[in-house]
């Protein structure tokens, strides 16, 4: 058996375990609404919630394998897992003072113009 046939062996496998946890969830939500109607609607109850249950399971079970195979494919666009983002080789201008603007060094003093929160600024001309 191939790594590749064992990737898929436990992927199905992990698909019926969401499944059948999915199920049974749903059977017991069934059967606790169907008891209203007492014995033969719990029963009836827990059969439909299962099944429905189940659905939902592999639904969701779709939708999270639809989302990784997504963001992978972005990762893969942006640079994360292949391109350059993060790369160490990159050449940056060194710094003169060893701080890399006045902000960061605390030498900015006070801004000459006020904070952009609040209200509307008027405009400079």
């Amino acid at each position: 058996m191939t790594k590749a046939d064992k990737k898929l062996q436990t992927r199905v496998s992990r698909r019926r375990e969401h499944e059948a946890e999915a199920g049974v969830t749903g059977a017991l939500a069934g059967a606790a609404v169907g008891a209203i109607a007492g014995p033969p609607g719990a029963v009836a109850g827990a059969i439909i919630g299962g099944v429905v249950g189940a659905f939902a399971g592999a639904a969701l079970d779709d939708q999270s394998i639809d989302d990784a195979t997504h963001d992978a494919v972005l990762d893969d666009e942006i640079g994360i897992t292949r391109g350059d983002l993060g790369a160490p080789n990159l050449e940056h201008p060194p710094a003169i003072l060893g701080a890399y603007s006045a902000g960061t060094s605390g030498a900015g003093g006070a801004p000459s113009a006020p904070p952009a929160d609040g209200p509307m600024q008027v405009p400079q001309s």
